[in-house]
C-alpha cells in the first residue's frame, strides 16, 4: 500500500497505498530522485523540453504499516507485503528542471496478522501527479493522487473502501478529498472505526 509522498518514487504499498495516505503518503520505503537527475529511462524531446521515462517491479515486506488492532494480549499493528509495479515520467522544462511527475503504481499484496499468519490478499492501482510551482523545488509541489484499492473478504464484503482522489498541498495540509477514503480518515483524522472491519478480518478481538 503507498503511504509517503514528495520526491518519493519507492513507496511499495502505500498514496495506501496503505494508505498511508497521510499528510506525507506509503507503507513502503522512502526514497528521492534528484529534480535533475534524468534516469533511468528514456528521453523524448518536446521541443526544447524534455521527458523522461523509467519502470520497475519489486517485492517487499512484511512491513508494518502502522495500522494498529485489538487490545491486550492479542493487540497487533497489521503488515503488509506482495508485488509493486511502478512506472513513473517526469518532466522537466527548457533549464533541465522538474515541472511536473506522473507515477502509476500497481500493488498485487496481502495484509497479515503477524500473531496468527491470517491474511487478507488485495490489489490497489494509484496514479500521483506532482506539480511543482518552482521548478526543481519538490517543496513546491502539489500533490494529487486518484485510484483505488480492493479489500474484500468471503462472507464480510468490502472490509475497507479507498477509492477517488485526493489533493495534498505543498505544506502538506489536505486541499481536497472525494470518495470513501478509509486509509486516509483513519491516518490523517485517527478515526479509528475506519479500519475496525479489516481488523476484525484479521482476528482483532
Amino acid at each position: 500500500m503507498n503511504l509517503e509522498r514528495k520526491g518519493n518514487e519507492n513507496s511499495a504499498v502505500q498514496n495506501h497505498h496503505c494508505a498511508r495516505q497521510r499528510p506525507s503518503g506509503h507503507c513502503g520505503q522512502p526514497g528521492h530522485v534528484p529534480t535533475r537527475q534524468r534516469g533511468p529511462g528514456c528521453g523524448r524531446a518536446a521541443g526544447n523540453a524534455a521527458s523522461h521515462a523509467g519502470a520497475r517491479t519489486e517485492t517487499y515486506g512484511p512491513t508494518d504499516t502502522g495500522i494498529a488492532c485489538g487490545s491486550g494480549a492479542g493487540a497487533f499493528d497489521i503488515f503488509d507485503q506482495g508485488t509493486h509495479n511502478q512506472h513513473a515520467i517526469r518532466f522537466y522544462n527548457t533549464d533541465g528542471n522538474l515541472t511536473k511527475r506522473v507515477i502509476y503504481d500497481q500493488y498485487f499484496s496481502q495484509f497479515t496478522n503477524p500473531l496468527t499468519g491470517a491474511a487478507i490478499p488485495y490489489t490497489q492501482h494509484n496514479t500521483t501527479t506532482d506539480i511543482l510551482a518552482v521548478p526543481g523545488d519538490f517543496t513546491s509541489a502539489t500533490e494529487t493522487t486518484t485510484g483505488q484499492a480492493n479489500i474484500t473478504v468471503p462472507h464480510m464484503g468490502a472490509v475497507v473502501l479507498n477509492a477517488g482522489r485526493v489533493v495534498f498541498g505543498a505544506d502538506g495540509t489536505l486541499e481536497f478529498s472525494a470518495g470513501p477514503q478509509d486509509f486516509l480518515d483513519y491516518f490523517y483524522n485517527g478515526n479509528a472505526a475506519a479500519v475496525a472491519e479489516l481488523c476484525t478480518a484479521l482476528g482483532a478481538s
